[in-house]
Protein backbone atom coordinates (compact mmCIF):
# COMPACT_ATOMS: atom_id res chain seq x y z
CA UNK A 1 0.00 0.00 0.00
CA UNK A 2 1.75 3.34 -1.01
CA UNK A 3 2.24 6.26 0.59
CA UNK A 4 -0.66 8.29 -1.10
CA UNK A 5 -3.36 4.96 -0.23
CA UNK A 6 -2.26 5.63 3.16
CA UNK A 7 -2.60 9.13 3.15
CA UNK A 8 -6.31 9.20 1.85
CA UNK A 9 -6.88 6.31 4.53
CA UNK A 10 -5.94 8.68 7.21
CA UNK A 11 -7.56 12.16 5.80
CA UNK A 12 -10.58 9.96 5.10
CA UNK A 13 -10.56 8.45 9.04
CA UNK A 14 -9.77 11.94 10.29
CA UNK A 15 -13.01 13.27 8.32
CA UNK A 16 -15.28 10.86 9.62
CA UNK A 17 -13.96 11.40 13.30
CA UNK A 18 -14.65 14.77 12.80
CA UNK A 19 -18.24 14.46 11.80
CA UNK A 20 -18.61 12.47 14.04
CA UNK A 21 -17.64 14.16 16.86
CA UNK A 22 -19.38 17.33 15.55
CA UNK A 23 -22.80 15.66 15.26
CA UNK A 24 -22.48 14.62 19.10
CA UNK A 25 -21.60 18.41 20.13
CA UNK A 26 -24.24 19.87 18.63
CA UNK A 27 -26.96 17.06 19.17
CA UNK A 28 -26.07 17.57 23.12
CA UNK A 29 -26.61 21.14 22.80
CA UNK A 30 -28.90 22.28 20.04
CA UNK A 31 -31.74 19.78 21.12
CA UNK A 32 -34.89 21.74 23.03
CA UNK A 33 -34.28 22.01 26.86
CA UNK A 34 -31.47 23.65 28.83
CA UNK A 35 -28.79 20.83 28.77
CA UNK A 36 -27.65 22.06 32.10
CA UNK A 37 -31.17 21.72 33.73
CA UNK A 38 -31.15 18.20 32.25
CA UNK A 39 -28.15 17.78 34.14
CA UNK A 40 -28.96 19.33 37.26
CA UNK A 41 -32.76 18.31 37.78
CA UNK A 42 -35.54 20.75 38.10
CA UNK A 43 -34.68 21.19 41.66
CA UNK A 44 -31.40 23.04 41.03
CA UNK A 45 -30.77 26.59 41.87
CA UNK A 46 -29.89 29.19 39.57
CA UNK A 47 -26.47 29.60 41.02
CA UNK A 48 -25.78 26.16 40.27
CA UNK A 49 -27.08 26.26 37.23
CA UNK A 50 -24.74 28.98 36.06
CA UNK A 51 -21.74 27.64 37.83
CA UNK A 52 -22.71 24.26 35.62
CA UNK A 53 -23.34 26.57 32.42
CA UNK A 54 -19.94 28.34 32.90
CA UNK A 55 -18.35 24.96 33.73
CA UNK A 56 -19.32 23.22 30.06
CA UNK A 57 -19.30 26.79 28.76
CA UNK A 58 -22.75 26.91 27.96
CA UNK A 59 -22.86 30.53 28.78
CA UNK A 60 -21.19 31.24 25.89
CA UNK A 61 -22.26 31.53 21.97
CA UNK A 62 -22.58 28.33 20.43
CA UNK A 63 -19.52 29.31 17.77
CA UNK A 64 -17.53 30.06 20.39
CA UNK A 65 -18.67 26.78 22.12
CA UNK A 66 -17.46 24.72 18.77
CA UNK A 67 -13.92 26.70 18.80
CA UNK A 68 -13.30 25.81 21.98
CA UNK A 69 -14.25 22.07 21.45
CA UNK A 70 -12.24 21.88 18.16
CA UNK A 71 -9.59 23.27 19.81
CA UNK A 72 -9.22 20.51 22.51
CA UNK A 73 -10.25 17.53 20.54
CA UNK A 74 -6.75 16.73 19.11
CA UNK A 75 -5.46 16.91 22.39
CA UNK A 76 -8.74 15.00 23.84
CA UNK A 77 -9.57 17.34 26.47
CA UNK A 78 -13.52 17.26 27.10
CA UNK A 79 -13.17 18.19 30.61
CA UNK A 80 -13.43 16.66 33.74
CA UNK A 81 -16.80 14.68 34.45
CA UNK A 82 -19.87 16.00 36.22
CA UNK A 83 -20.67 12.99 37.87
CA UNK A 84 -16.73 12.29 39.30
CA UNK A 85 -15.54 16.37 39.80
CA UNK A 86 -11.92 16.40 39.84
CA UNK A 87 -11.52 13.15 37.16
CA UNK A 88 -10.96 13.83 33.39
CA UNK A 89 -13.80 12.79 31.10
CA UNK A 90 -10.38 11.35 29.13
CA UNK A 91 -9.25 9.20 31.65
CA UNK A 92 -12.48 7.81 32.56
CA UNK A 93 -12.93 6.59 28.89
CA UNK A 94 -9.53 5.03 29.51
CA UNK A 95 -10.01 3.10 32.37
CA UNK A 96 -13.57 1.55 30.22
CA UNK A 97 -11.67 1.06 26.90
CA UNK A 98 -9.57 -1.91 27.88
CA UNK A 99 -12.41 -4.20 29.08
CA UNK A 100 -13.88 -3.28 26.01
CA UNK A 101 -10.78 -3.95 23.83
CA UNK A 102 -10.55 -7.35 25.54
CA UNK A 103 -13.92 -8.72 24.25
CA UNK A 104 -14.23 -7.25 21.11
CA UNK A 105 -10.83 -8.32 20.43
CA UNK A 106 -11.15 -11.64 21.60
CA UNK A 107 -14.55 -11.89 20.08
CA UNK A 108 -12.72 -10.90 16.56
CA UNK A 109 -10.30 -13.58 16.87
CA UNK A 110 -13.28 -16.51 17.54
CA UNK A 111 -15.30 -15.26 14.90
CA UNK A 112 -12.61 -15.68 12.58
CA UNK A 113 -11.09 -19.08 13.63
CA UNK A 114 -14.83 -20.40 13.96
CA UNK A 115 -16.52 -19.12 10.73
CA UNK A 116 -13.25 -20.06 8.54
CA UNK A 117 -13.37 -23.67 10.56
CA UNK A 118 -16.98 -23.90 9.50
CA UNK A 119 -16.29 -22.89 5.78
CA UNK A 120 -13.19 -25.59 5.70
CA UNK A 121 -15.17 -28.31 7.06
CA UNK A 122 -18.22 -27.90 4.91
CA UNK A 123 -16.04 -28.09 1.97
CA UNK A 124 -13.99 -30.99 3.07
CA UNK A 125 -14.42 -34.84 3.17
CA UNK A 126 -14.60 -34.98 6.58
CA UNK A 127 -18.10 -34.72 7.82
CA UNK A 128 -19.99 -36.74 4.72
CA UNK A 129 -23.17 -35.68 3.94
CA UNK A 130 -23.58 -34.04 7.49
CA UNK A 131 -21.76 -30.86 5.80
CA UNK A 132 -24.81 -29.67 4.21
CA UNK A 133 -26.04 -28.83 7.88
CA UNK A 134 -23.19 -26.11 8.43
CA UNK A 135 -24.32 -23.45 5.80
CA UNK A 136 -28.21 -23.22 7.37
CA UNK A 137 -26.79 -23.40 10.83
CA UNK A 138 -24.47 -20.05 9.38
CA UNK A 139 -27.81 -18.94 8.07
CA UNK A 140 -29.57 -19.21 11.27
CA UNK A 141 -27.09 -17.91 12.88
CA UNK A 142 -26.74 -14.52 11.01
CA UNK A 143 -30.67 -13.65 10.59
CA UNK A 144 -30.99 -14.30 14.67
CA UNK A 145 -30.21 -10.70 16.83
CA UNK A 146 -27.48 -11.04 19.49
CA UNK A 147 -29.73 -9.93 21.87
CA UNK A 148 -31.94 -12.84 21.07
CA UNK A 149 -29.73 -16.13 21.75
CA UNK A 150 -27.28 -14.49 24.09
CA UNK A 151 -29.71 -14.48 26.81
CA UNK A 152 -31.17 -17.71 26.24
CA UNK A 153 -27.83 -19.63 26.10
CA UNK A 154 -26.63 -17.30 29.00
CA UNK A 155 -29.67 -18.80 30.58
CA UNK A 156 -29.09 -22.46 29.59
CA UNK A 157 -25.22 -22.79 30.16
CA UNK A 158 -24.52 -20.33 32.62
CA UNK A 159 -27.85 -20.53 35.12
CA UNK A 160 -29.40 -23.29 34.77
CA UNK A 161 -26.50 -25.83 33.70
CA UNK A 162 -23.82 -24.59 35.27
CA UNK A 163 -21.27 -25.43 32.63
CA UNK A 164 -19.66 -21.79 32.15
CA UNK A 165 -19.29 -18.98 35.04
CA UNK A 166 -22.08 -16.05 35.05
CA UNK A 167 -19.78 -13.18 32.29
CA UNK A 168 -20.85 -10.85 35.11
CA UNK A 169 -19.42 -12.25 38.09
CA UNK A 170 -16.36 -10.98 38.80
CA UNK A 171 -14.97 -13.92 39.88
CA UNK A 172 -15.58 -15.10 36.53
CA UNK A 173 -12.07 -14.53 35.39
CA UNK A 174 -11.02 -15.54 32.18
CA UNK A 175 -13.86 -18.08 31.69
CA UNK A 176 -16.17 -15.55 31.49
CA UNK A 177 -14.73 -13.33 29.36
CA UNK A 178 -14.41 -16.44 26.99
CA UNK A 179 -17.52 -16.89 26.84
CA UNK A 180 -19.46 -13.66 26.06
CA UNK A 181 -16.46 -13.50 23.58
CA UNK A 182 -18.01 -16.74 22.28
CA UNK A 183 -21.33 -15.01 22.02
CA UNK A 184 -20.27 -11.96 20.75
CA UNK A 185 -18.29 -14.17 17.87
CA UNK A 186 -21.12 -16.09 17.17
CA UNK A 187 -22.73 -13.58 14.64
CA UNK A 188 -19.32 -12.34 13.30
CA UNK A 189 -18.32 -16.27 12.76
CA UNK A 190 -21.46 -17.15 10.48
CA UNK A 191 -20.73 -14.05 8.21
CA UNK A 192 -17.33 -15.19 8.14
CA UNK A 193 -18.31 -19.09 7.55
CA UNK A 194 -20.72 -17.66 4.51
CA UNK A 195 -17.80 -15.55 2.65
CA UNK A 196 -15.22 -18.09 3.48
CA UNK A 197 -17.22 -20.82 2.33
CA UNK A 198 -18.19 -18.93 -1.26
CA UNK A 199 -14.06 -17.70 -1.38
CA UNK A 200 -13.63 -21.56 -1.59
CA UNK A 201 -15.61 -22.44 -3.63
CA UNK A 202 -13.77 -20.05 -6.24
CA UNK A 203 -10.85 -21.32 -5.62
CA UNK A 204 -11.80 -24.90 -5.73
CA UNK A 205 -12.54 -24.41 -9.39
CA UNK A 206 -8.96 -23.33 -10.20
CA UNK A 207 -6.27 -26.26 -11.16
CA UNK A 208 -4.06 -25.30 -7.87
CA UNK A 209 -5.94 -27.68 -5.34
CA UNK A 210 -5.55 -30.49 -8.52
CA UNK A 211 -2.18 -30.24 -8.75
CA UNK A 212 -1.76 -30.54 -4.86
CA UNK A 213 -3.76 -33.39 -4.81
CA UNK A 214 -1.69 -35.04 -7.62
CA UNK A 215 1.64 -33.97 -5.36
CA UNK A 216 0.26 -36.12 -2.96
CA UNK A 217 -1.01 -33.71 -0.65
CA UNK A 218 -3.74 -34.99 1.82
CA UNK A 219 -7.34 -32.75 2.17
CA UNK A 220 -6.20 -31.04 5.28
CA UNK A 221 -3.11 -29.41 3.78
CA UNK A 222 -5.23 -29.14 0.40
CA UNK A 223 -7.70 -26.97 2.43
CA UNK A 224 -5.82 -25.29 5.00
CA UNK A 225 -2.42 -24.68 3.04
CA UNK A 226 -2.81 -24.21 -0.41
CA UNK A 227 -7.09 -22.54 -0.24
CA UNK A 228 -6.97 -20.86 2.70
CA UNK A 229 -4.21 -18.66 1.86
CA UNK A 230 -6.06 -17.75 -1.60
CA UNK A 231 -9.54 -16.90 0.36
CA UNK A 232 -8.53 -14.55 2.87
CA UNK A 233 -9.34 -11.16 0.98
CA UNK A 234 -13.14 -11.40 1.51
CA UNK A 235 -12.38 -13.14 4.82
CA UNK A 236 -10.36 -9.94 5.81
CA UNK A 237 -13.12 -7.56 4.17
CA UNK A 238 -16.41 -9.31 6.10
CA UNK A 239 -14.16 -9.16 8.85
CA UNK A 240 -13.57 -5.34 8.19
CA UNK A 241 -17.01 -4.61 7.62
CA UNK A 242 -18.72 -6.84 10.54
CA UNK A 243 -16.43 -4.59 13.23
CA UNK A 244 -18.97 -2.01 13.60
CA UNK A 245 -21.82 -4.18 14.21
CA UNK A 246 -18.92 -6.21 16.70
CA UNK A 247 -18.92 -3.25 18.43
CA UNK A 248 -22.34 -2.51 18.83
CA UNK A 249 -22.90 -6.08 19.96
CA UNK A 250 -20.16 -5.80 22.63
CA UNK A 251 -22.06 -2.75 24.09
CA UNK A 252 -25.24 -4.95 24.46
CA UNK A 253 -23.47 -7.76 26.20
CA UNK A 254 -21.74 -5.34 28.63
CA UNK A 255 -25.08 -4.06 29.90
CA UNK A 256 -26.58 -7.41 29.46
CA UNK A 257 -24.14 -8.99 31.71
CA UNK A 258 -22.98 -6.00 33.89
CA UNK A 259 -19.54 -5.96 32.47
CA UNK A 260 -17.19 -3.24 33.20
CA UNK A 261 -16.54 -1.19 29.25
CA UNK A 262 -16.97 1.65 27.30
CA UNK A 263 -20.74 0.44 26.48
CA UNK A 264 -21.71 0.46 29.90
CA UNK A 265 -19.87 3.66 30.50
CA UNK A 266 -21.45 5.44 27.32
CA UNK A 267 -24.94 4.63 28.79
CA UNK A 268 -24.44 5.39 32.32
CA UNK A 269 -22.98 8.86 31.24
CA UNK A 270 -26.45 9.58 29.52
CA UNK A 271 -28.43 8.51 32.01
CA UNK A 272 -26.42 10.81 34.40
CA UNK A 273 -26.51 13.69 31.92
CA UNK A 274 -22.46 13.70 32.20
CA UNK A 275 -22.08 15.47 29.14
CA UNK A 276 -17.97 15.22 29.23
CA UNK A 277 -17.80 11.74 29.31
CA UNK A 278 -20.45 11.10 26.78
CA UNK A 279 -18.79 13.05 24.09
CA UNK A 280 -15.51 11.74 25.03
CA UNK A 281 -16.80 7.94 25.07
CA UNK A 282 -18.83 8.50 21.89
CA UNK A 283 -15.90 9.94 19.89
CA UNK A 284 -13.43 7.08 21.47
CA UNK A 285 -16.39 4.68 19.62
CA UNK A 286 -15.83 6.19 16.77
CA UNK A 287 -12.01 6.62 16.72
CA UNK A 288 -11.95 2.55 17.68
CA UNK A 289 -14.51 1.95 14.69
CA UNK A 290 -12.62 4.03 11.90
CA UNK A 291 -9.21 2.71 13.42
CA UNK A 292 -10.49 -0.92 13.09
CA UNK A 293 -12.29 -0.44 9.46
CA UNK A 294 -8.95 1.43 8.40
CA UNK A 295 -6.70 -1.36 9.69
CA UNK A 296 -9.10 -4.29 8.15
CA UNK A 297 -9.08 -2.11 4.80
CA UNK A 298 -5.03 -1.62 4.75
CA UNK A 299 -4.56 -5.35 5.32
CA UNK A 300 -6.81 -6.39 2.29
CA UNK A 301 -5.25 -4.21 0.06
CA UNK A 302 -1.84 -5.99 1.27
CA UNK A 303 -3.32 -9.47 1.05
CA UNK A 304 -4.72 -9.06 -2.23
CA UNK A 305 -2.60 -6.49 -4.87
CA UNK A 306 -6.45 -6.11 -7.17
CA UNK A 307 -7.07 -3.68 -4.23
CA UNK A 308 -4.47 -1.63 -4.25
CA UNK A 309 -4.73 2.05 -5.45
Amino acid sequence: MGARSIGRVALESALVLWLLASAVFFSLRLLPGDPARLVLGDQASETELAALRAKLDLDRPIYVQYAHFLKELPRLDFGDSIRHPGVSATARVAEAIGPTSELAGLGVVLGALLGVSGAILSMGPWLGRRRSWIEPFFLGIAATPLVAFAPLLTYLLAARFRIVPLPGDPDAGFSGLLFASTLLALPLAAHVGRIARAALRDVERTPMLAVARAKGSGEARVWIVHALPASLGPVVTVVATQLGALLGGAIVLERLFERAGLGTLILEAYSARDLPVLEAGVVAAAALFVLAQAAGNTLHAMIDPRVRA
